[in-house]
């Protein structure tokens, strides 16, 4: 098989089989949270970081690359996760940090693809804008109905 028809293979495939699934979620996340906790910006954000935190966020990627739907159907969906990041105050310096550590982490457990990469980086770029913003809001806060857990694709939002 040539490189150009793996990658022809690769971009028809949904991102989570791409990425390689569940299982490569769990490692990305716990690769990434591994940096996060010792890491002087990002430590004080997570001071309530559970393990349980390490499988919820693989699980919300799960859907977000198109695989199961688990978040939605065992997690709250959309709604549960922009509330939890309700009065966190990111800053843009934790965010920055924090697409560091995540870049460092997809470069470590994804496959050698730029592509495939860079589209998982550019989910985390949109998500952490979106996350920050709402992190402003105080808990409690009425986001309204967000809609359902975004898809994202080689192609971006869907």
């Amino acid at each position: 098989m040539t490189a150009e028809h793996d990658e022809r293979a690769d971009r028809t495939s949904t991102l989570y089989d791409a990425v390689g699934g569940a299982d490569a979620l769990r490692r990305l996340s716990g690769t990434f949270y591994e940096a996060v906790l010792a890491d002087p910006v990002l430590a004080p954000v997570f001071a309530d970081f559970t393990p349980a935190h390490v499988e919820h966020v693989a699980v919300w990627l799960a859907e977000v690359f198109s695989g199961p739907a688990d978040f939605t159907a065992e997690l709250g969906g959309h709604q549960a996760l922009l509330r939890a990041h309700l009065g966190l105050s990111i800053t843009e310096e934790q965010r920055s940090r924090w697409m560091e550590l995540m870049t460092t982490a997809v470069e470590k457990e994804l496959a050698d693809d730029e592509l495939l990469r860079r589209r998982v980086v550019e989910y985390f770029d949109w998500g952490t804008r979106i996350a920050k913003d709402v992190s402003a809001s105080e808990p409690g806060t009425d986001l309204g109905e967000p809609g359902p857990t975004p898809r994202w694709g080689w192609n971006g939002l869907a």
